[in-house]
């Protein structure tokens, strides 16, 4: 690349974010959006309904896959930081070779085959969903991982980041909402409890196949722009993989903000995984009434992103955070004593705890980039990959952590799953209901507090970042001088 080249993307690299790159970008996250949200709502209901897997056996399968994939995602990071490409830069490669082995493995997941019968056909089944689930969570970290490492390289404007990440998690609650809403349609027009997921699965891995066509596509050149900056500047990395981790491990804004992550998407995991349960089991609804319930949550959650991003410009990303938690901790309490008949309580509920579920998703991804920035401060290097590798790292943790509870919890409570070849759900124990309803109470309740106490210490404010910024622009502007 040209001299002249250079500075011209180095230019392009400062500018204002335009409509549509915003866009592009957000759309990376819409594959992966509605493949965790279908998984996340329906894979463990799936197992024990449709496959007829015992609830302890189907959440060790999903806690398998995760902490196998979890496993490998600071190294993922890694590698991503380490990746040279003049046409596509470091993060694009991943996407842009990873999206069809995503969808394709994320379809493989929604399929019954038959290993013989009774005990035999039970565990050949576990042992397909863990082979089947590995795979899905690698092309899962391959492409979303290197997408959420893009925020900082698309933008070091600290009010920015928080409107980009609004875009990110508008098309993510979004895609999410489409996916409820679809899944409502076929549950209603497929009569085949089976066929329903295949159909479901079908679809949304092409939606999520070609979103992230779109995001590769539509960044590319602004990803370029900050690539050609960052090339004319960088210094050769003289640490070791280990010395890196000791680094990342010893920035204490990042350790806040891996906890305050944990803790809320432990409680995002844990809830929506056992609200099917709760609206089925419960409060005596249907199966297709389901997504219509999450539509309520996820829907509040949509509209309050550019809410949230707004205030959190005029009081803080902390004011912001406290406020959403607060609402949806008032939600869990008043879940846990919800009575059958009480529907539209119900929904309320729903939508308080939509107000906190967005508060989840927007406030520690726009904390992130300025413990990267700080952490370039300290080291003379930017590793995003690492950084953001550790923060999908712990959301699949929680994830899994929360899958292997439910499902340990619900069969020591005596749930009992879908008989092979049986159409009929079966009458559940008042203890199994009685899990059900910690599950969606008290549980997220309790992770929730914890979130809320390390927000209340995290140390990065508005004016420290501007400071952090003040001293790598002297520092750039020493090197050109």
């Amino acid at each position: 690349m040209k001299d002249s080249d250079l500075d011209y993307m180095r230019s392009k690299a400062g500018e204002k974010l335009n409509l549509s790159t915003k866009l592009a970008y957000g759309a990376g996250d819409l594959g992966p959006a509605i493949t965790a949200n279908i998984s996340v709502f329906f894979l463990l209901v799936f197992f024990t309904n449709v496959a007829g897997i015992p609830a302890g056996m189907a959440g060790s399968i999903l806690m398998i896959g995760k902490i196998w994939d979890a496993i490998n995602d600071p190294f993922v990071g890694y590698l991503t930081d380490k990746t040279k490409s003049k046409r596509w830069g470091r993060r694009l490669p991943w996407l842009l070779y990873g999206a069809i082995p995503f969808g394709i493995f994320f379809f493989l997941q929604w399929i019954v085959p038959r290993f013989g019968s009774g005990e035999s056909n039970t565990w050949g089944l576990f042992w397909y969903y863990v082979a089947i689930g590995i795979c899905s969570q690698v092309f899962y970290t391959v492409v979303n991982l290197p997408y959420t490492a893009m925020t900082p390289e698309l933008t070091q404007d600290y009010d920015e980041r928080t409107g980009l990440n609004s875009y990110r998690f508008a098309f993510s609650i979004g895609g999410s909402i489409f996916s409820l809403i679809l899944a409502r349609i076929i549950f209603g027009a497929v009569p085949d409890r089976q066929m329903q997921y295949v159909v479901l699965a079908a679809i949304c891995g092409v939606i999520s196949v070609a979103s992230l066509y779109w995001c590769v596509f539509g960044t590319r050149k602004r990803v370029l722009a900050f690539e050609a900056k960052r090339i004319q500047t960088e210094e050769e990395s003289a640490f070791s993989i280990k010395e890196q981790l000791t680094a990342v491990f010893t920035n204490i804004p990042f350790l806040y903000v891996i906890g305050i992550y944990l803790f809320s998407w432990l409680a995002v995991q844990i809830t929506a995984s056992i609200i099917p349960y709760f609206v089925v089991e419960c409060m005596g609804l249907k199966e297709s009434d389901v997504p219509t319930v999450m539509i309520g949550v996820q829907g509040t959650a949509l509209l309050m992103l550019f809410v949230w991003s707004a205030l959190s410009k005029r009081v803080g990303k902390k004011i912001v955070y406290f406020s959403g938690m607060t609402l949806w901790i008032l939600a869990a309490a008043g879940l846990y004593f919800l009575q059958p008949g009480q529907i539209g309580l119900m929904y309320v509920l729903a939508v308080m705890a939509g107000f906190g579920v967005s508060t989840a998703y927007l406030v520690p991804w726009s904390m992130i980039p300025d413990v990267i920035e700080l952490d370039e401060l300290q080291t003379g290097q930017r590793r995003e990959g690492i950084f953001y590798g550790f923060m999908v790292l712990l959301q699949k943790f929680g994830l899994a952590f929360g899958l292997f509870v439910v499902g340990l919890s619900l069969e020591a409570s005596g749930f009992k799953a879908v008989s092979a070849g049986s159409g009929a759900l079966p009458v559940q124990p008042e203890s199994a209901l009685h899990a059900i309803r910690i599950a969606v109470g008290p549980l997220p309740l309790v992770s929730l507090i914890l979130g809320l106490v390390l927000t209340y210490f995290y140390p990065i404010t508005r004016e420290m970042h501007a400071e952090i910024l003040l001293k790598l622009k002297q520092r750039q502007e020493a090197k050109e001088n």
